[in-house]
């Protein structure tokens, strides 16, 4: 009886997906390698809308990247994380071992970006609240319509 599911991706150690030298790997699969995005999809997505510049280039999906590229990512709220490729690995990796598949350059937030972040949650969050009320709200409005 044969099983119709599709194989499984085993996790290789770094040394078996060990890159040779002036290897290249796609950008959308490096980003999901790396750890960088959650799926090879959601990294081509974010190419394709512009969100990732390679040595300060819009990038495509299918550009190949090879050590020592600058990639800055976009991230929500108009951040950003820049990384250096240190080894293009286009094999999966564990999450833990991804981590020295690239240098991290982002720079520290100042202190004042810092209550700046802090300021925009607390505004969004007052703002989410200002929408439809939930259902404790609902029922202490209720309560309140009855006993007038």
């Amino acid at each position: 009886m044969s099983s119709s599911r599709a194989p499984r991706t085993t996790r290789l150690s770094l040394a078996d997906a060990r890159p040779q030298v002036g290897a290249a790997v796609r950008l959308d699969v490096w980003l999901d390698v790396a750890c960088l995005f959650k799926t090879r999809s959601e990294a081509k997505r974010a190419c394709e809308k512009g969100k990732v510049d390679v040595n300060s280039q819009t990038a495509r999906p299918n550009r190949l990247v090879r050590e020592g590229d600058c990639i800055r990512i976009g991230r929500p709220y108009s951040r950003h994380q820049d990384v250096v490729v240190r080894l293009p690995v286009d094999k999966h990796v564990s999450k833990s071992t991804a981590r020295i598949l690239f240098d991290d350059v982002t720079p520290k937030p100042s202190a004042e970006e810092v209550e700046m972040r802090r300021m925009e949650r607390v505004y969004r969050a007052a703002t989410r609240a200002a929408g439809a009320p939930d259902r404790r709200q609902r029922r202490e409005l209720r309560r309140m319509k009855e006993r007038s």
